[in-house]
Order: C-alpha cells, then sequence, then structure tokens
C-alpha cells in the first residue's frame, strides 16, 4: 500500500490535531508509524570486512540483522569497529577527518568493505580503499563514485557517542555540522548548496584578507552565491529544527521520566531578513576583520534545559540525556522523512545514567520501532539486558586489541573467533 494514498495518513494526521500532548503524540504516532513500515526499505549491513583500519588489523564479520552488541575494555577497538560502519555511510571517519590517519600506524593500505542488503534481497557492496600517499577509492558495485557526495544518503545513519558531548559544550560549528549531518542524508539538494556556500565563503574570504583593495563587483558575485545558496540553507534549517524538537521533546520526557522540561531553537542571520544584505551591509567591517562575520556559518543550536542553557545548568546525566534523546529523535526523523530506515550506532551511551534512564533507554531499543543497532559497552550486563529484552535476532562480541571474537548470538552459536 502506497504511504501516500493510505488511509493511516489521514487518521495520522487526525491524532496529531487531537493528542495535543506530546507524550500522547509520541505514543500514537509511533504506533501508526508502523503500519507504513513496508513503504520503506531496511538496509542492512550483513558483511563487513576491514583491514588496517585503526587499531583493526584484520576482521571479517557477519551481523545480525537486528542487534549486535561489542563488549570491551576502553582503547580496545570497539569504537573504532562502529567508526568503519559510519565511513562506508559518509565516506570519512567520524572521529579524524584526516584519511590517513586512520590507517593503521605499521600498514600502507586499508580497506572497509561492507555487504548491503535491501529489504528485497538485492545485494549491495560498497567499497572504500586507499593506499598512503594517495588518494582514496570509494565503490559501489565495483563503480567508483566521481564525488563523494553522491553517496552520502544512501545508506542512512546515525551515532551516538560520548564525543556528542561537544555538541553543548563546543562551539557553534559542532551544532552547525548535526544539522547538516542529519539533513544531507534525505536532502541531496542541501548538501549541493553547502558545497556552493562554502566554496563563496572561502573565495570571499580570500578577496578580504588581501592587502590591496579587492575587487568589488567579483566581490558582489561571491556574495550573491553565498545569499543564494544561504537562504536556502536557512530554510531547510529552519523547517528541520521545528520538525525534530516535539520528537526530541517526546523522547527526553520517556528517557528522565518527564522530570525535565527541554527545547531547541534556531538562531540565524537568516532571521535579519533578505541574507545578501546582511552580507553586504558588514563588507567594511569584514574588510577590517579579513574574514566573513555574518552568514549562515554564523548559525547556531539554542540548547536549554529548564528554559537555561544546558552548557550551563546541565548535570553529566542530563547532558548525556539530553545528546541520546536527540539523536535518537535524529533517528526518528529520518525514518519519517526518507525511503530508509537509518542504521542506529550506540558508541557507549550508558555511561554517567541512572538506573532508571538505563532502563528507558534499553527499553526504547529493545523494540521494533529501530532497524539494525550496533551497540558498544563496558558493561555486560547491559548488553545482556537488552539483548534478553530484544524480539528478535542479535550477535554478541568481545573486542580485545583490535580481535573481535562471536560469544553469542540467538542460534547459540558461541567461541567462533571471526
Amino acid at each position: 500500500m502506497s504511504c501516500k494514498n493510505s488511509p493511516f495518513l489521514l487518521i495520522k494526521e487526525i491524532l496529531v490535531v487531537f493528542f495535543i500532548s506530546q507524550h500522547c503524540f509520541f505514543l500514537f504516532s509511533a504506533f501508526f508509524e508502523r503500519l507504513f513500515v513496508s513503504s520503506r526499505s531496511i538496509m542492512i549491513l550483513k558483511r563487513l570486512s576491514i583491514l588496517n583500519y585503526k587499531n583493526i588489523e584484520q576482521a571479517d564479520l557477519a551481523f545480525s540483522p537486528k542487534v549486535n552488541c561489542f563488549i570491551g575494555q576502553n582503547g580496545m577497538g570497539k569504537t573504532n569497529l562502529l567508526d568503519a560502519i559510519y565511513y562506508l555511510s559518509f565516506c570519512k571517519s567520524a572521529t579524524n577527518p584526516i584519511d590517513s590517519q586512520v590507517m593503521r600506524h605499521e600498514a600502507d593500505f586499508f580497506v572497509v568493505q561492507g555487504l548491503y542488503e535491501t529489504a528485497s534481497g538485492e545485494e549491495e557492496d560498497i567499497y572504500c580503499g586507499m593506499k598512503r600517499r594517495q588518494k582514496k577509492t570509494f565503490k559501489r558495485n565495483k563503480k567508483a563514485y566521481t564525488r563523494f557526495s553522491e553517496h552520502v544518503g544512501f545508506i542512512p545513519l546515525v551515532m551516538v557517542s560520548p564525543s556528542d558531548g561537544e555538541l553543548i559544550l563546543g562551539g557553534s560549528e559542532e551544532r552547525r555540522r548535526f544539522m547538516d549531518v542529519a539533513i544531507s542524508q534525505h536532502d541531496k539538494e542541501y548538501l549541493s548548496e553547502l558545497i556552493n556556500y562554502d566554496k563563496a565563503l572561502q573565495q570571499r574570504n580570500a578577496l578580504l584578507k588581501m592587502e590591496e583593495e579587492p575587487d568589488a563587483e567579483l566581490l558582489g558575485l561571491w556574495e550573491e552565491m553565498m545569499a543564494r545558496s544561504g537562504e536556502v540553507i536557512y530554510e531547510r534549517r529552519k523547517a528541520f529544527i521545528e520538525g525534530l524538537t516535539p520528537i526530541f521533546q517526546a523522547f527526553y520526557a520517556q528517557i528522565s521520566g518527564d522530570s525535565e522540561e527541554v527545547s531547541l531553537a534556531y538562531s540565524s542571520h537568516g532571521e535579519r531578513g533578505a541574507l545578501l544584505d546582511t552580507i553586504r551591509n558588514g563588507r567594511a567591517k569584514d574588510r577590517i576583520m579579513g574574514y566573513s562575520l555574518h552568514g549562515v556559518h554564523k548559525d547556531d543550536l539554542v540548547m536549554q534545559l529548564g528554559g537555561y542553557p544546558i552548557k550551563r545548568e546541565g548535570s553529566q546525566g542530563q547532558n548525556k540525556t539530553y545528546l541520546i534523546a536527540l539523536k535518537l529523535a535524529q533517528f526518528d526523523f529520518l525514518r519519517r522523512l526518507g525511503t530508509k530506515v537509518p542504521i542506529l550506532l550506540l558508541d557507549d551511551i550508558f555511561d554517567r545514567l541512572d538506573a532508571s534512564r538505563v532502563e528507558q533507554i534499553i527499553h526504547l531499543v529493545s523494540g521494533d520501532t529501530f532497524g539494525q543497532i550496533f551497540i558498544t559497552d563496558v558493561n555486560r550486563g547491559h548488553l545482556d539486558r537488552i539483548v534478553s529484552s530484544a524480539t528478535g535476532d542479535y550477535k554478541l562480541y568481545t573486542v580485545t586489541n583490535g580481535i573481535v571474537e562471536l560469544t553469542g548470538s540467538s542460534d547459540n552459536q558461541t567461541g567462533a573467533t571471526l
């Protein structure tokens, strides 16, 4: 049944009107979303092959289509394993933008290759390889991409990790990156406009840094490109945050037991009116500074707890809950908008959370809302509870010094070294 023509879509819209309470909306929306699952493709990572990626010398892993858990002490390679999966979705590491630095120290090359399967049974082979001092190669079904941006969004993915703390504690560029990664996975035009805007911004900044007076006409051309692309970026970010906020608040309420009030607000120079006028009006000051002070590259996401900045007010547990709810909301937002259910990576998410919040998260990820999940933790007890609560297939691995060993599964296959 087509999602567009389904009578359930009308029922869902009526529920949004009548169930104003966030809790009611969250529960009823989640129920009706399951009725649309047949209209979305579930992309499963069946097999992952790794050579010389960070501390993983070699691994060839077959995964569960549902829950995959990795247990091990810190520094053993659990996060590196998830990062390799992330790489296959975004053509880059989540933790290091320099490709040569993800290569194992003793090696001259690295390879990450994933075999995916769609709901219809079709297989997709995604390959990335790089030799030291050479450019990386990224292929889909043995055909190389001419631009890596063409691949972004093909395998939607959301990752929750300890580094997410920079969303709260770091600069505004971290929060812009969060918005960009989310929107780019379902909106190719947005990604294209981001690339165009960044190109125009760099060219304008180069002119502003010149000792002699820059060509005013050329400066104007780059400003027009910034404004044209910036307007699109502003509107898409604004719509994204407006749609994300109620989902985020519902997740936070469920995890925290509705004990705190949270909010998100998008702040942008685009709110001041025509972006071209804003950029041009600042030209004289920009010339003095040597860079562009106005534009969507200065946007920010205001994160609040109880009406105050969470950066100042939040405890470690509240910050962690805030970030997990934000990323789960991103997952749900992409799931609703896109044609594919994203893969979910959960890296050490239970640290510094009290028992009640851990239980709520376990309850959430063990349900049937999510597709394929990869979870890491140092606490075997957390993973055992997820596995026991899961309503389907699972695999449990142990990671030690970059070596991954299958130690349990729903098929009772244990002790196999992969």
